[in-house]
């Protein structure tokens, strides 16, 4: 087992139990589906960071459980836009949201995120904090998509930035290590923006757009 695996399960061994998380692992494993939902010190790390936000978006809903991370740090009053293109995902992560008490600062927007986005942007929505963790390939997509939804000192936060690890070996040309590896050099050549590749997880990439 890797070091960082390691620290990792420490980490976890550590944490208080979260009812929620544990009530969509069960979930998950009814329904055969994967456990994609991020790690539960993950989620605290954006419960942290929603805790400055006004309002926040998210970009890959799944289960529920990191809307619901965000929407416990959010401050009274705002809100959270999570969008989904799956019914059967939204379905799960409502009903997950709504017994976690939350509801009320949850919207799931389901369809597809770019035409969502497109519409938010029409209607004049703003963030400061955005959570992108959906299709991979499409990660530098919605880096353009997104950049232009929040405010000046807004945070994009990208997860999965290393794509299992893949996106260090030259060799890997499939769609998801090639669009990461454009995404982590767009983060840090696009001016509007200050950027960081965290090692911790499977690599979080965080952006704070400049005044």
């Amino acid at each position: 087992m890797s070091e960082a695996r390691h620290r990792e399960q420490y980490i976890e061994t550590i944490l208080p139990p979260d009812p929620a998380r544990d009530a969509i692992r069960r979930a998950l494993l009814q329904r055969g589906w994967p456990d994609m939902c991020v790690s539960q010190a993950l989620g605290r790390f954006l419960t942290q960071l929603a805790m400055s936000a006004g309002a926040a978006l998210e970009i890959g809903t799944y289960a529920g459980y990191s809307a619901i991370c965000i929407a416990r740090g959010l401050r009274p009053g705002a809100r959270l836009i999570t969008l989904e293109s799956r019914p059967e995902h939204a379905d799960l992560a409502r009903h997950h949201i709504e017994a976690a008490g939350l509801g009320d600062r949850v919207e799931i927007a389901l369809g597809d995120a770019a035409e969502t986005l497109a519409r938010l942007r029409a209607e004049g929505h703003r963030f400061d904090l955005a959570f992108v963790d959906a299709d991979k390939p499409n990660y530098p997509r919605y880096l353009d998509l997104v950049l232009d939804l929040l405010y000046p000192g807004g945070l994009i936060v990208f997860d999965n930035a290393f794509g299992r690890d893949r996106v260090f070996n030259p060799s890997a040309q499939s769609p998801t290590p090639v669009a990461l590896r454009e995404l982590h050099g767009r983060l840090f050549e696009e001016p509007r923006l200050v950027s960081t590749l965290l090692p911790m997880f499977d690599g979080v990439a965080i952006a704070r757009v400049l005044p």
